[in-house]
């Protein structure tokens, strides 16, 4: 099976998609099938409302645009393949993943989890608990090589409209990611740190979705672009 080389490991995106409390319509995608062909690459996006594009449309996502960066590179890969909805915490994911079914064949895994957990108020030992579980998951699926993982931070949705600069929420973020990068650099997964770009609305408002909360497809295009170099 062809796999990805990345100057790292297996994507692992750590984004938790959240705030179904604000009125933010849950987008959810559970083993989301996608055409493939065998000579594609096969890519699946694991996470919450950063990973299935709250508010922008399916093309904005970053996967789909890691998977197009890539096609233009000359990469063949498939449409991504989604088990991700808005307001999953690590649990819920885990049970999502659970359901459904998955056959560990993918050449490319990312995982992006656990902003809800900070929203919610659940405990960092539970977090790093599940997270490592669900890390795991993900090397699995990604026919246990870890080279073909990646692992990204949570963006700090403090500094956006709807986060109002609320120092705490940017300390908690920074406590989660502590952790998440920890344990993915404790299997030797790629770690990619995007929570330096989210810290940039306020500089730029274009970055921001028009909901004042999620990232806009001109963040995600940068997320992306951070993936497809770490690729080769």
């Amino acid at each position: 099976m062809r796999s990805f080389k990345i100057s790292g490991l297996v994507i692992i995106t750590c984004i938790a998609s959240f705030f179904s409390a604000t009125g933010c319509t849950k987008q959810a995608i559970t083993a989301e099938k996608a055409i493939t062909d065998s000579s594609s690459r096969t890519f699946l996006a694991l996470g919450d409302s950063y990973t299935i594009g709250q508010s922008v449309s399916l093309q904005d996502r970053f996967p789909a645009q890691t998977a197009e960066l890539l096609k233009a590179k000359g990469i063949a890969v498939s449409a991504p393949q989604y088990i991700a909805q808005t307001g999953w915490t690590t649990e819920d994911l885990q049970y999502a993943i659970n359901q459904a079914n998955i056959k560990p064949v993918y050449n490319l895994v990312t995982l992006l989890i656990g902003v809800n957990d900070q929203y919610q108020g659940l405990d960092t030992a539970g977090y790093r608990k599940r997270f490592t579980q669900l890390l795991q998951k993900a090397i699995e699926f990604a026919s246990n090589n870890k080279e073909n993982v990646v692992v990204l931070s949570i963006p700090d949705y403090g500094v956006t409209p709807f986060g109002g600069g609320v120092k705490k929420i940017s300390e908690e973020i920074d406590a989660f990611n502590a952790i998440n990068k920890q344990v993915t650099i404790a299997y030797g997964v790629s770690y990619i740190d995007i929570t330096p770009i989210s810290r940039e609305v306020p500089n730029d408002v274009l970055l921001t979705a028009n909901d004042g909360l999620h990232p806009s497809g001109k963040q995600y295009g940068l997320w992306a672009k951070k993936l497809v170099e770490m690729i080769k």
